[in-house]
């Protein structure tokens, strides 16, 4: 781990909850969030696995209760659209936290997977909101701490192998993750010389809770999607978060796309008389 440090893993924010209301208890990136906790305790601080065996993971508060006595895990909610709700809450991190060593931006959604000329603008506008602004307003809001902070530190920004590749639907939330992947390389280029490292990291089909939320809550839809094939779970994703922000110092990858060996691309489409 190259240190001590705190680890600030931004999730989904409010957007996702109006999309699904009391639908996403346990939403993925709580998953996520409660994955990477438990790969740091139990592969850097050295704890017992079995303390994970019966949290829930949609609530991080049964989370920072499990470690409390072995390790310090505080937990915020804040919606990331707003930027002085995200400074605010950076300045008042407890002491233990104050020290970022590694921001992990995992705040996105995809909302309206039908072609661009029939959704709604408020659709489009919540993805740019959340998976654009949201980001933005995290990082700049961390910047002065990890560059303080210095070697070692990462940035991983949680894009999509959408903002690569195309496909029908994708519109703005492929265009999204195409800014998260460029913003990624830019911001390294920024950086060089601090010791911070950023990555942007696209992950391929993962069975989270991704379609229910792109559907408004259509569950037949989202068993649809990951039925008869082997997904991305929240756990793989975790790992590779760990896995980035614990390389060597001197070591940055600046692009990790991971897709499930039974997922590939798809030929183009022809429109023909």
């Amino acid at each position: 781990w190259g240190g001590p440090g705190a680890v600030l893993n931004i999730g989904m924010n409010d957007a996702s909850h109006a999309a699904l209301g009391q639908r996403l208890g346990p939403e993925a990136a709580t998953l996520l969030y409660l994955r990477f906790v438990m790969a740091y305790a139990v592969h850097v601080a050295r704890l017992d696995p079995d303390l994970f065996d019966d949290i829930d993971p949609g609530a991080p508060e049964a989370l920072a209760q499990a470690l409390s006595s072995q390790v310090e895990v505080h937990t915020l909610a804040l919606d990331v659209r707003d930027d002085q709700a995200v400074s605010q809450a950076i300045e008042a991190l407890p002491e233990p936290f104050k020290r970022v060593r590694a921001l992990i931006n995992n705040a996105g959604l995809a909302l309206a997977p039908e072609p661009a000329q029939q959704v709604k603008l408020a659709d489009w506008h919540t993805m740019i909101d959340t998976n654009i602004t949201g980001l933005v307003n995290v990082t700049h809001a961390l910047l002065p701490t990890l560059i303080a902070t210095g070697e070692g530190a990462s940035i991983v920004n949680v894009g999509s192998i959408a903002g690569q590749w195309p496909y029908p639907g994708s519109h703005v939330y492929g265009a999204s993750k195409a800014f998260v992947q460029q913003f990624s390389y830019n911001l390294r280029c920024d950086l060089q010389g601090s010791g911070v490292r950023v990555t942007d990291l696209a992950p391929g089909l993962a069975e989270t809770e991704f379609t229910l939320v792109r559907t408004g809550g259509d569950q037949a839809a989202s068993d649809a999607l990951y039925r008869g094939t082997t997904a991305l779970s929240a756990e793989d994703i975790a790992e590779q978060m760990f896995y980035l922000a614990t390389l060597p110092a001197h070591i940055n990858i600046n692009r990790l796309e991971v897709m499930p060996t039974r997922q590939a691309w798809s030929a183009f489409a022809v429109d023909r008389d």
